[in-house]
């Protein structure tokens, strides 16, 4: 196959091989991610004037997405608060096309319900969009990313709107398989570049890579 030309080229080409990854090594790849995640926040780590910890907002893995719910446990195990995304909605209960991300902190698996979409996400409380600006480091999905920093989402905007609310310096990392990593995605001027790319076999790499 030529190399993909537009953002809906990349999705169906990166879902694809998704869809075809074994369940064996996503497992597999998961485990590492977990401790990968966790070695991430101790790098970004910092600690308030008043003695509290920032909290790390992350992501819930679904399908063959990259990691699994050990990411968020071990994060948890190591001492850190976690916030979950939650998809906002409008006044009918419909998920919103031009609100920013919720947040909410993660629990537990038994803190987790179905929202839209059938994704897992916190029961609540909700923080507000405004919460991305507590953490000391923001864990992304993504289909991909490239040596600029340039992420590929799946195309519903709420991490558009939600990453320029996180506090100016604070890393984002986008957590990929190896073979996610790519060389040039197409941009767009409200892409916000990600300044890290978390893979199971490189580990930790800060963007843009030389």
């Amino acid at each position: 196959m030529n190399t993909p030309r537009t953002k809906a080229e990349w999705r169906a080409l990166l879902l694809a091989r998704r869809r075809a990854l074994p369940a064996e090594l996503h497992a597999t790849e998961a485990r590492s991610l977990a401790a990968g995640v966790v070695a991430s926040a101790r790098a970004a780590h910092s600690v308030t004037m008043g003695g509290t910890s920032s909290p790390v907002c992350c992501y819930l893995p679904f399908g063959r997405e990259p990691g699994s719910l050990a990411m968020l446990d071990a994060l948890r195990e190591a001492g850190r608060d976690v916030l979950l995304p939650v998809i906002p909605t409008d006044g009918a209960d419909a998920p919103s096309t031009t609100a920013p991300l919720d947040w909410a902190p993660y629990q537990g698996p038994s803190s987790l319900v179905t929202g839209p979409y059938g994704l897992r996400q916190p029961a609540g409380p909700h923080w507000g969009p405004a919460a991305i600006a507590m953490a000391d480091l923001v864990l992304i999905p993504a289909l991909a990313v490239d040596r600029r920093g340039v992420r590929l989402g799946r195309g519903a905007g709420w991490y558009d709107r939600s990453l320029p609310l996180a506090h100016p310096g604070t890393p984002l990392v986008t957590v990929l398989r190896d073979a996610e990593v790519v060389d040039a995605l197409p941009v767009e001027r409200h892409d916000v570049l990600m300044t890290g790319v978390l893979t199971p076999h490189c580990g930790l790499r800060p963007l843009p890579l030389s």
